[in-house]
């Protein structure tokens, strides 16, 4: 493991899978260029990315605002490999070069075998993808090897029993998800802190939910201190746990950024009153009955009907706020799902929950979200 994660680095990591768009779709760089000054200027290292992040987009970006403009001392940069989406040994090993040509990096600080899970991990075995990336590192080519985990603790722990190689991992940790069957945050952590683990933390905000909680939340937040935004609380609460390396936000606009900045650029731990705070939201979520989608939409690119499932959801979860369905959110609903698959086109294929992170059982909610039809 590189001396450097013995350090106290800036506990905020720029997370590049939600970069900011222009009107045809394609990523903003001159407002990313902005967004990663800033974040070099106040201390930030960290840039986090992948290879399948927006198509490859997402790793070009990071050439064009960061490896192109700053020298190489001045940042660390993590990518993934996918063999999940592979067609075959070959070419899962060619992302490791086509990273590298992308990003511009010369090396990565961090590399991660993307989004472990039983529904996957035959592919890395089979490939050989462990033995591939720890020759890499041998070459100098990789400064850490890890991998970022999508399943339950018992695997986690099995993983990190049969690679003791690995440096660190990558983790979904966020107050929400802490004691969430589905993600199981707390007992993953605690997995890797018996393992002496170091981790990186991917949706400490929820993919954005938490920066715009449900009303009760915000009423328990807004009384605590009216002066500290949502995602703040979110942030915090995920970098004062031990253990962490650095806590991966996917800011998409420059605000997101400035608001990150203010708070983490002299980060202070959660104290005692503001964990109780913690406490009483969690017990408040535990009883919120809205679909725990994050709308990072690993699911939609193999759907056979088109179906924009995350964006039901979204639509789905305003109905379950409001506690009713009125003509607006109709509209909505038909405007989401023009020209695409709506929840009643599914054919229960499966697909979609075999890479779903969260492990939600999409096919029975989209039965639900039919009542948006009705």
């Amino acid at each position: 493991m590189s001396d450097y994660l013995g350090k106290d680095i800036f506990k905020l990591g720029f997370g590049l899978m939600r970069l900011p768009k222009l009107a045809d779709g394609s990523i903003d760089i001159e407002q990313t260029k902005v967004m990663a000054d800033k974040f070099i200027e106040a201390g930030g290292v960290y840039f986090d990315t992948a290879y399948v992040y927006d198509n490859g987009e997402s790793e070009k970006a990071f050439k064009a605002a960061v490896a192109d403009r700053y020298p190489r001392d001045k940042y660390f940069v993590a990518t993934k490999l996918n063999a999940g989406m592979a067609a075959d040994e070959a070419a899962a090993k060619a992302q490791f070069q086509t990273s590298l040509e992308r990003t511009g990096a010369g090396y990565f600080d961090f590399y991660l075998l993307h989004a472990l899970s039983h529904n996957n991990i035959a592919k890395y075995d089979n490939f050989g993808i462990w033995e591939f990336v720890k020759e890499q590192k041998d070459k100098g080519l990789i400064r850490n090897m890890g991998f970022s985990f999508h399943d339950d603790p018992q695997m986690l722990d099995e993983l990190l029993t049969k690679h003791p190689e690995v440096d660190f991992i990558q983790l979904q940790i966020n107050y929400a998800d802490m004691e969430n069957p589905n993600v199981q945050s707390r007992a993953c952590y605690e997995v890797a802190r018996k393992h002496n683990v170091p981790m990186t933390v991917m949706e400490p905000i929820k993919g954005g939910k938490l920066a715009d909680p449900i009303p009760a939340v915000r009423k328990v937040f807004d009384e605590a201190n009216p002066d500290a935004s949502y995602a703040s609380w979110a942030i915090r609460f995920v970098a004062s746990l031990d253990g962490i390396i650095t806590v991966l936000s996917g800011m998409s606009n420059i605000e997101q950024m400035e608001d990150n900045l203010s708070y983490m650029k002299g980060f202070k731990p959660l104290d005692e009153s503001e964990q109780k705070v913690i406490a009483e939201v969690q017990r408040i979520l535990s009883d919120d009955v809205q679909i725990k989608c994050t709308a990072c939409h690993y699911c939609t690119d193999g759907c056979p009907m088109s179906i924009p499932i995350p964006d039901i959801f979204a639509v789905y979860n305003k109905s379950v706020v409001s506690a009713t369905i009125d003509k607006w959110l109709k509209a909505e609903y038909e405007k989401t799902t023009e020209g695409k698959g709506k929840a009643s086109d599914c054919i229960e294929c499966g697909q979609c929950e075999s890479v779903c992170p969260q492990h939600l059982p999409i096919i029975e909610l989209l039965k639900k979200c039919r009542t948006l039809e009705e």
